[in-house]
């Protein structure tokens, strides 16, 4: 193999390392990000929710399944570079057409390789998410800096629309048709409709750009607002949207982006985690239940409960809103960060981690069945089925 070409990482607060060139050789910026999941690189990789994003793998050894055509989670690579330790030298999968270096090189993605992730990673989350740049073609560590410095930052980023659909498109339920659900596209995975499929929904999923009358127009028993990418202080748009689906008692569910844009429209606040929440091992409490679900997350905001201090145990209460007393469904075990809310007034719920994640876990897939029961309690007080 022939020797790879020196490449440099530069945070803003002036930490550099220093690797060699992995994918496409260039420069690139973003908000350094680590992900523990020891698994599923290109359904990371594939994630809109990772749009300006350097993302850092703790797993020291990457690309060894290679890619395929199947496990893409969007249309495009959406992360803004990548950095590994040891990249596989070749890859080995039955399902394997290519291999994840080439596929990095042919999409422009900039990475970095032979870089010390467990020393990033610690520094990450002492200091917190911050931007970072990745040059193979500039080794001046204080000129990559000071075009770092200059770089966009992650807090005030209004980034759906430019991860969103373009036009509307329709996933058919599997088998017989029970329901149909208008989902926002905020940045939508694959296997979201590809899970609402498989229990007889059919998903018309819509530019974040819809309207409440775009939304009912497709016949919607049920409304979805789907993950997605930048700070949701920023997207008035969608949680006034949200406003209107809660006054007009359309069921409601919400994933990750869209967890946190019905808690701004209950009234709540939003804020930036230190560095996040990104990998498929982390723990939350379902309240309903009890039960402790192994989760999939990739979140650097949450939802803040009014006069709840970040951090801090979230009461086991209701909390009255607008639109009745609302909930707080889920726990993350580690930094009590909310991880779901539930109406008790209106037919609303949501979660901030993933139970679509295609690389699993699958402890929270129940919650597709949840959504189902919820628009088939409704349609059946209505005197009216779409089966």
């Amino acid at each position: 193999m022939s020797r790879r070409r020196p490449a440099i990482l530069v945070l803003e607060d002036g930490r550099t390392f220093h690797g060699e060139a992995y994918g496409s050789v260039g420069e690139t910026f973003g908000e350094a990000v680590f992900n523990t999941g020891m698994t599923g690189y290109q359904e990371t990789l594939t994630d809109p929710s990772y749009h300006r994003q350097v993302v850092v793998q703790t797993v020291p050894h990457v690309g060894n399944t290679g890619v395929n055509a199947e496990d893409d989670e969007s249309r495009r690579i959406w992360v803004a570079g990548y950095v590994v330790r040891d990249p596989a030298r070749i890859s080995s999968n039955w399902r394997a057409t290519g291999g994840l270096e080439d596929r990095l090189a042919t999409e422009g993605i900039v990475g970095i390789s032979g870089v010390d992730t467990r020393a990033l990673t610690r520094h990450l989350r002492e200091r917190g998410a911050m931007r970072v740049g990745i040059s193979s073609i500039d080794d001046d560590p204080r000129a990559l800096l000071a075009r770092v410095r200059q770089s966009p930052q992650m807090v005030g980023a209004d980034l759906s629309a430019e991860v969103t659909t373009t036009v509307p498109y329709v996933v058919a339920a599997e088998g017989e048709h029970r329901f149909t659900v208008a989902a926002l596209d905020l940045g939508i995975k694959r296997n979201v409709p590809r899970r609402l499929a498989a229990r007889g929904v059919t998903t018309h999923v819509l530019p974040v750009t819809a309207t409440i009358d775009d939304l009912l127009a497709t016949g919607a028993d049920a409304i979805f607002f789907s993950p997605g990418p930048g700070d949701p202080a920023t997207a008035d748009g969608p949680v006034k949207l949200a406003r209107e689906v809660l006054r007009r008692k359309v069921p409601l569910f919400g994933i990750c982006f869209g967890s946190q844009i019905l808690g701004r429209a209950l009234g709540f606040g939003t804020y930036k985690l230190d560095y996040g929440h990104r990998g498929i091992n982390q723990p939350v409490l379902d309240r309903m239940t009890g039960k402790v679900e192994v989760t999939s997350h990739n979140h650097g905001f949450a939802v803040q409960v009014p006069g709840v201090t970040p951090g801090a145990t979230v009461p086991d209460t209701v909390i009255e809103t607008e639109f009745g007393g609302v909930q707080v469904s889920h726990v993350c075990l580690n930094d009590n960060v909310v991880e779901g809310l539930r109406a008790l007034d209106v037919p609303a719920f949501t979660v901030q981690y993933h139970p679509e994640a295609a690389s699993g876990p699958h402890d929270a897939d129940y919650l597709f069945d949840r959504f189902a029961e919820l628009i088939e309690g409704r349609t059946h007080n209505k005197g009216h089925s779409n089966a």
